[in-house]
């Protein structure tokens, strides 16, 4: 049988070890580590979407090995039978990390769908806003006069610091200098989906479109070869991008294989202002620029209607819900309920911390599955095996990364997260995909691993991570004077 003594954590090596007797001195440590092939977490739960629905097994393992898939999933007994019988190879026990984490849920890491990370430093600086308001009045001037790619490293490593202490493995990020965004994301070890931005208007990044699209496909070229990163375009909306622009995109888009991700009908107003400009709704009209697609990824979707929906489903798009952005903007709330029922793919995202000030993707989960209850007058909507799949293996799917990532399966990397249920906020237990969603909180996650690596223990940031996030301190408090002195003009 496994051993199963207590964890503990060694900092210096940045693994959570194993619940066994410690080595006998730092040098045996080191031989251990750089000797160990496979790596087994094993729990009182594990949580993971399945194609027909939700799977939970108890008293289970994980095993990955070190190109960091995962070999085994499911009830611990049976692993242990695998292992004796030399099913993974004739690997010595030295060979095998061991981590019992006892009363915790084993879930795939949680997909942040549709985020603008640097915009964490501008957390708080324009609340109680509607959209547009917002943005002319008071994001806008800020981007056009702070922005730069110093801006995107700090403010996207601090968004990423807090990403990952929350579950959050895999997140899509759309912002100027994404190579800046990319550098922050690795040295904090989370999976990221660069939506490079297009847009009309000149900013600091680019001038014009084409410049906007070249630097893009510059990004794309020059970072194609890092593991944790992928790409998409990300043309800002359709009120911003016309329709050249929009069919060059989806052109480059099916030439490379990649997503497009825009913002869709967020406000009613960007829905006014396209018929009236366009003589069709928003969706319509992407439709006819041949942007909708399976690799379309279109975040909020607050005003969507009936035809707006079928058009979705027709050409199997992807809608990212943003309950905490779209309520704290007065948007609106997403016809949920009705994309699913059409078969819409239907993924989570917290939106930028400038418009939801938190990066949770927990909280996000809970909204989303209260709030279509109540817009759809039906408890049944959206039940918490759902929701947790919106906010996992959807994302996934819509991200184009479902065969890597968004649940727990072999030959998948080893994007994983452990939630404790010992609290006594989630006592009694009786289904653990019911906790995951209405229950748990970010303030539950312990442990976190990316691609086999782990980047939380213990509820705290991997050294590494702290130490990149700590450098940042001086230049996200310069950062935060300069943002306080504009808002008092």
């Amino acid at each position: 049988m496994l051993n199963e003594s207590r964890v503990s954590f060694d900092r210096s090596a940045a693994y959570c070890l194993i619940r066994s007797p410690p080595p006998a001195s730092a040098s045996t440590h080191s031989q251990f580590l750089m000797n160990a092939t496979l790596t087994l977490v094993s729990a009182d739960w594990i949580v993971t979407p399945r194609e027909d629905g939700v799977a939970t097994y108890r008293d289970a393992a994980l095993l990955f090995d070190e190109s960091a898939k995962i070999k085994y999933i499911g009830p611990s007994e049976s692993l242990d039978f695998d292992i004796k019988n030399r099913a993974f190879g004739d690997i010595a026990d030295s060979g095998i990390r061991r981590i019992v984490l006892g009363p915790r849920i084993l879930c795939p890491g949680l997909v942040n769908a549709h985020t603008h990370a640097a915009m964490a430093l501008l957390r708080g600086a324009a609340d109680d806003l509607p959209l547009m308001q917002w943005l002319q009045t008071r994001i806008w001037p800020m981007e056009a006069a702070l922005v730069d790619s110093h801006f995107v490293e700090v403010g996207t490593r601090l968004a990423a610091a807090e990403m990952l202490l929350g579950g959050t493995t895999t997140c899509a990020d759309m912002y100027f200098y994404p190579a800046d965004a990319a550098r922050a994301f690795i040295s904090m070890g989370l999976r990221a989906q660069l939506a490079m931005p297009i847009i009309e208007f000149p900013t600091r990044y680019a001038a014009d479109a084409d410049r906007y699209l070249a630097l893009a496909l510059e990004t794309r070229d020059a970072l194609k070869g890092e593991a944790l990163l992928s790409f998409a375009l990300g043309p800002h909306a359709p009120y911003t991008v016309n329709d050249n622009t929009f069919e060059r995109i989806a052109a480059y888009a099916a030439e490379l294989g990649i997503p497009i991700h825009t913002h869709l009908q967020e406000t009613a107003a960007e829905v006014d202002e396209s018929l009236a400009k366009h003589g069709e709704r928003p969706t319509k009209r992407m439709e006819r620029l041949g942007v909708l697609s399976p690799d379309f990824v279109g975040a909020h979707g607050v005003h969507l209607n009936a035809e707006d929906i079928a058009r979705l489903a027709k050409n199997a798009g992807n809608i990212v819900h943003c309950p905490s952005s779209n309520l704290k903007l007065a948007s609106g709330i997403a016809p949920i309920a009705a994309l699913v029922k059409a078969g819409v793919n239907v993924a989570l995202g917290t939106d930028g911390a400038a418009s939801n000030n938190r990066l949770d993707m927990f909280e996000e989960m809970r909204l989303a599955a209260l709030l279509a209850k109540v817009q759809s007058s039906d408890a049944s909507a959206l039940p918490a095996a759902s929701a947790f799949r919106a906010a996992t293996i959807n994302g996934a799917r819509a991200l184009g990364l479902a065969e890597l990532t968004g649940s727990l399966e072999v030959g998948k990397a080893a994007d994983f997260i452990a939630v404790s249920c010992d609290g006594i906020g989630m006592q009694p237990m009786f289904d653990p995909v019911s906790h995951l969603v209405y229950t748990a909180s970010r303030a539950e996650v312990t442990h976190v691993w990316v691609n086999g690596e782990m980047r939380v223990a213990d509820g705290a940031l991997t050294d590494d991570a702290q130490r990149a996030v700590d450098g940042d301190r001086v230049a996200r408090m310069d950062i935060a004077s300069r943002i306080a002195e504009m808002r008092t003009r």
